[in-house]
């Protein structure tokens, strides 16, 4: 059987396109293994402000003190996750909703300090921030036999309980390397890589881990898309077959993506 990980941004868990996309992973359920992975940083950001807080930002990423940490426990492991799960589970699926406390699911240590580009000379703290060190496999595959969709917020834990903020995409890839995963699909706001950023008709469907570089390299690919490129070959390096860059999704695209790859989006592979 076939084990597939979906990562999905919170952006795209608030949008009208969330129903197609659990009629999908309802359908594919059936026959393969789903296991999806989410963010949540657009609630996370709204609710911080609605509390009167102000989002603590170093060169793009977020620091995590204590009161932001609370947000994402709020948002991520609350509100983002039973609404996907809702969603999933009014389109027929059986979500289960876990993040890293749960048996730790996603297992993680701090982050120490470090020197970031874009931030200066001097190590940053980002607080409660964590690298993943482990996922549960034995969990993950316990609830796919039982036909369960595991449904992953980015937060971790480790044995003394202590929570890490997680950016998801790295918390996709590691449950995608740990499971040997046929395929990493993660949804965008661009439909592919394109050759042509204003031409979605210029879709790269297949593209190796060489053509990525080169395609960095020539200008091709810009912006956010380099480092999730770069993750990505990093994740196929560690075992996953192959990694999948669609964008926002259809009715029955996503099941077309995962039965004939390629056909949606652009298809990474060593």
């Amino acid at each position: 059987m076939k084990t597939i990980v979906l990562k999905l941004g919170g952006e795209v868990v608030q949008s009208e396109g969330l129903a197609a996309i659990a009629a999908d992973v309802a359908e594919l359920a059936k026959d393969t293994r789903v296991v999806v992975v989410h963010g949540g940083g657009p609630q996370a950001t709204e609710l911080t402000k609605r509390l009167g807080m102000t989002p603590n930002v170093v060169a793009g990423r977020r620091i995590t003190d204590a009161a932001t940490l609370d947000v994402m426990k709020m948002t991520v492991a609350g509100k983002v996750n039973v609404d996907l799960c809702a969603g999933l589970l009014a389109a027929g699926a059986k979500p289960v909703g876990l993040h890293g406390a749960s048996s730790l699911t996603v297992r993680a240590v701090k982050r120490p300090p470090r020197v970031v580009s874009g931030a200066g000379p001097e190590p940053i703290d980002f607080g409660h921030v964590g690298d993943v060190t482990g996922v549960n496999r034995e969990l993950l595959a316990l609830l796919s036999a039982g036909g369960y969709v595991p449904v992953v917020a980015c937060l971790g834990a480790d044995e003394q309980g202590h929570l890490f903020n997680i950016n998801a995409d790295i918390v996709a890839n590691k449950v995608a390397i740990a499971l040997e995963a046929d395929g990493l699909f993660l949804v965008t706001d661009v439909p592919a890589v394109l050759r042509d950023v204003n031409d979605p008709a210029s879709r790269i469907a297949r593209m190796t881990m060489a053509e990525g570089r080169q395609a960095i390299a020539d200008g091709v690919v810009t912006k956010g898309m380099i480092p999730k490129l770069d993750e990505s070959f990093a994740a196929i390096a560690e075992g996953v077959r192959a990694v999948h860059v669609v964008g926002k999704l259809k009715a029955g695209e996503l099941a077309r993506a995962v039965r004939e790859p390629g056909s949606v989006g652009t298809m990474l592979v060593a």
